[in-house]
This record gives structure tokens, sequence and C-alpha cells, in this order.
């Protein structure tokens, strides 16, 4: 057990970022309420999976809809409260602590913010590894967890608790509430003892999004690399391309955040073309029209500079940016793994191939 406080926050928001794989949210406004939060309440108490007694009820925290809304549309603060009440009273037992769905800007703050105001520890564990666009993409749903019962609020007062026969069918009832509320709403769903979290949930992920935003800020502090080799020997990344954003196609369907961004080389990239591809989080990227990284592995961009990670939201033309691919949680590559976030499923007409082996050879290493 540990506090996380205002210094936590934000190197967790910024790691937790990069997890994000371009979706998540904006991190900065998931870090305000998750601010706002702890300066109302005090520090949150972080525990490990293993502090947790096997018949808790651990109730996971997230916002459901498309990122860009959410920062536009907000939250009140009081949708805690109203998700931890439905659940409670549906289950007829007291949460015993909070946890987030997965890792990225926003939903790796908003546990945090619910812990605060409830009261509650949060455990340092996910069900992803990383952020995925559709709720059955957890490693619960391997796990033959249910989705349901599904507790969801706006900032309205708006609130129904979802009973379905699959996961998928929660993902497609609760996304068109989601859309009927605005685009974007606070959930809690995969609510689960303390035993099954410990045996498929993805365990240190707090700590893990903490270390990476420590290594980001300080990667500029180590005098025998470069800050490039500083960061990607602190993420175990692939860089996989470096250019300038020459194009950025998006749109919001109500349900997505969707898209490409096409780059033109830089430095020992220069001559070469690079596109990545995203629905809420980014699905692949190719190069020269070569298909070097795709889920369930993690396709990041990150700042040349700062090595930031640039969210979907953030992608302006004209902007420098490292492509980076890192392995994902190994629970995604075995078969049940990729039959729910295989690249087929987003439309990409290629197999799953880790990207240690994809960029053997590629125009990676160019």
């Amino acid at each position: 057990m540990r506090k996380i406080g205002l210094r936590e926050v934000e190197d967790i928001a910024l790691g937790a970022s990069l997890l994000g794989a371009g979706g998540g949210g904006d991190p900065y406004y998931g870090k305000l309420m998750a601010i706002g939060a702890i300066k109302e309440n005090g520090p949150v108490e972080l525990i490990s999976p293993d502090e947790v007694p096997d018949d808790a009820v651990i109730m996971p925290i997230a916002m459901m809809g498309a990122p860009t809304v959410l920062c536009e549309k907000g939250t009140g603060g009081g949708e805690y409260k109203v998700i931890y009440d439905m659940v409670s009273q549906y289950l007829g037992r007291q949460v015993y602590a909070v946890m987030p769905m997965e890792a990225g800007g926003v939903n790796s703050m908003l546990p945090i913010a619910a812990a605060a105001r409830l009261g509650l520890p949060m455990v340092d564990c996910d069900g992803m590894g990383r952020a995925f666009p559709e709720l059955q993409m957890v490693t619960f749903t391997i796990g033959g967890v249910s989705a349901t019962p599904m507790a969801l609020t706006d900032e309205k007062g708006n609130s129904v608790i979802f009973n379905t026969i699959t996961n998928k069918w929660t993902e497609e009832l609760a996304r068109a509430v989601t859309m009927s509320c605005g685009g974007s709403v606070t959930v809690s769903l995969y609510v689960m003892e303390g035993r099954t979290m410990k045996a498929f949930g993805v365990k240190g992920i707090v700590t893990r999004s903490e270390m990476l935003g420590r290594a980001i800020r300080e990667v500029k502090n180590h005098p025998e690399k470069t800050p490039e080799q500083a960061f990607l020997d602190a993420s175990e990344g692939y860089g996989i391309f470096k250019g300038k954003i020459a194009d950025v196609l998006r749109e919001t369907n109500g349900k997505f955040n969707l898209g490409r961004v096409q780059l033109e080389g830089i430095g020992e990239w220069r001559g070469h073309r690079a596109e990545v591809c995203f629905q809420n989080e980014n699905i692949y990227a190719s190069v020269d029209g070569e298909i070097l990284a795709t889920v369930p592995d993690l396709v990041c961009l990150v700042d040349t500079d700062t090595f930031i990670p640039v969210t979907t939201e953030a992608l302006k033309y004209g902007k420098r940016v490292l492509v980076v691919g890192l392995k994902c949680y190994e629970m995604w590559r075995t078969a049940e793994g990729l039959e729910l976030v295989c690249p087929r499923y987003f439309g990409v007409d290629t197999d799953y191939i880790p990207i240690e082996e994809r960029v053997k050879g590629g125009a990676a290493n160019v």
C-alpha cells in the first residue's frame, strides 16, 4: 500500500497516455479531475492485487464514449457516488475498492478521482494493459467474466443498470445509450471479486504508468544516452518511424474517433512515408505500404523533442513525431485474446504478427 498524491498523478497521467496508444482521452482533462478530487479529499491509497481479499468486491470505473466529446461535455463529479450506490444496492454488498479498466489519459485518472471522492482504495491492476475502443476487449472477457451488471450514468443524472447475455451485447446496448446521453458517460462494469481480479487482471499497471511518466519527464537527464534512446530503453519500445504530420483525416461518428494520419519522413527516414490508422486508439502503422505494427501491440506517437505522447485529438499538420511500437500484455497474444482484438476485427487485412518479428529488416531499420 502507498499513497497517490499530486506528484504521482502527474507521472501516472503522462505514462498512461503512452499506454493509451493514442486513445483513452485527453490526459490533461483527466488529470484535472484527479487533482481536483485529491485536493478536496486527500491522497488515494493504492493497493496491490495481493492485498485484496479473495471475496472482496472490486468496482472498475471508466468513461465510455468518444474521448473528444468528453473533453467538451465534462463530468459533474457526483457520478461516482451514483455508480457506487447502484452497484452496492444491486449486489447487496459493499464495494471494497475501485480499479481502472484500461490505461489511457482519462480512464487512468477517473478511478483516482472516484477513489478520492468515495474514500476507497484503488487497486494497482486493470483489464487491458493499454486502451481499446470496445468494452468487451478486456482480459476479463478471456476469463469468462460478465461485463454486467454494468452501471451507467451521465452528468445530468440519468442512470441505468444493464444485464446482458454476452459482453458484446453489453457493448452494443451501452453504446446506444451513451450516444443518447450525448456521446460520453461514466460507467462501472466487470464488477468482480478479488480472486477473479487476481486471476485475469493486468497487475501493476498504475505503477508501470507512473514509471513511464517519470522516465519521459527525465528523458534528457541521461548524459550517456540520446533522449530518444533513453525513451526507447525505458519504454522497451521499437522505433518504427520518425516524420512530420502531412495530413490528418478524422471523423467522430458518435461512437468513436476514426481516422488516419499520414507522415513524411525526416532525418534518417527522409524520402519515406508512413500512415497510422486509428479507432479511438491507433490500430496499425505502415511504412511505405508495409505494415510494421498492429493491435493488440501498442502503436504510439510521441513528440520528437519532449517524447510526450500525442493523442489522436492532438494530431496537427506539421507536428514532428516518433512512431513507437510496444509489446502488448501476453494474454492478448493467446488465441482467446486475438479472437477479441486481432487486426481483422478492426478491418485490417492482415494476421497478427508480434511487433518484434515485423520490424526485423523492415523500414524501421532504414
